[in-house]
């Protein structure tokens, strides 16, 4: 495996089991003040598979970050079944630490079967190999601004991004609420189709909240804000590999009340749909 932090993300998603269904997590710092989104986002759905001994397949999560999560503490994650049927499971999962709840998920399986398709066609953008990385074009302003680059703007992360337009977060300028970038991890991965599915979670946290900032023409790098994800959802439509190139189209429709909703669908570069995700986030001007 190439240097980054790719094998991190690997041992955090290998749980400590305590008692029935509760497990101790570790954490991945990748520079956000707070545990990571996304990270809570694929632990929740691991330990979730954990308790999943038949052959359905996740098809959707439904998920609220309570409190924020200490980097430093360890994430306590206890896992109950709601129902074992037979087309469909749910289980819900609770994450503590030091006691207090900080993040809940709703996870629903199905038992695969065949039915009528359609999907919406990819947009037509440049494909990745024609794009610079995100770590590549910071390099620059980190260097310049005195920066350290950490998770999407470092070269060291567990996912590579090449955004399809140009991003200055540093002179950001104001543009329409959509976003195109082209992902995929920062590695090779196993054929595990669960494992898939969970580090795709961990990225879809990525670039949502940011695209509800592109109309005002704000950056965190250039106005003090607070930002935090206050839910997620997210469909599993096809199988997929994260280690070949998906394309992230993000559109934010709305925004007030300090609150901004962005929703995301998820192609692979030959076209198909394979997930959509839909998120309501916190952004607080602090100034």
């Amino acid at each position: 495996m190439i240097d980054s932090q790719l094998s991190e993300l690997l041992d955090i998603l290998t749980f400590q089991k305590t008692d029935d269904d509760t497990y101790i997590a570790k954490n991945l710092f990748i520079g956000s003040p707070n545990v990571y989104g996304g990270q809570v986002l694929a632990q929740a759905i691991s330990v979730a598979n954990l308790t999943i001994a038949d052959d359905k397949v996740l098809h959707s999560i439904h998920s609220y970050f309570i409190n924020p999560g200490d980097n430093d503490e360890d994430i306590i994650y206890k896992v109950e079944t709601i129902k074992d049927g037979k087309s469909f499971n749910t289980r819900r999962v609770v994450a503590t630490q030091k006691g207090r709840d900080i993040f809940v998920l709703v996870a629903s399986y199905q038992k695969p079967e065949v039915g009528i398709e359609h999907q919406v066609v990819m947009p037509n953008v440049a494909r990745p190999d024609s794009l610079t990385s995100f770590s590549d074009l910071f390099a620059e302003f980190a260097e310049k601004f005195k920066v350290e680059p950490r998770g999407i703007f470092s070269p060291k992360g567990p996912f590579v991004f090449h955004p399809v337009e140009h991003y200055d977060p540093f002179n950001p300028r104001i543009r329409p609420p959509m976003n195109h970038t082209w992902f995929k991890t920062n590695g090779a991965l196993s054929d595990d189709s669960k494992l898939h599915q969970t580090t795709l979670a961990y990225a879809s946290d990525f670039n949502l909240l940011i695209t509800a900032l592109m109309p005002h023409g704000l950056s965190f790098f250039t106005t003090p804000m607070q930002i935090a994800s206050l839910d997620h959802a997210m469909w599993f439509h096809r199988p997929v590999r994260t280690d070949d190139w998906l394309l992230y189209v993000v559109e934010s429709s709305n925004a007030n009340s300090g609150r901004a909703f962005c929703t995301g669908k998820i192609f692979t570069k030959d076209g198909l749909l394979v997930a959509s995700t839909a998120q309501e986030g916190l952004i607080r001007k602090l100034s």
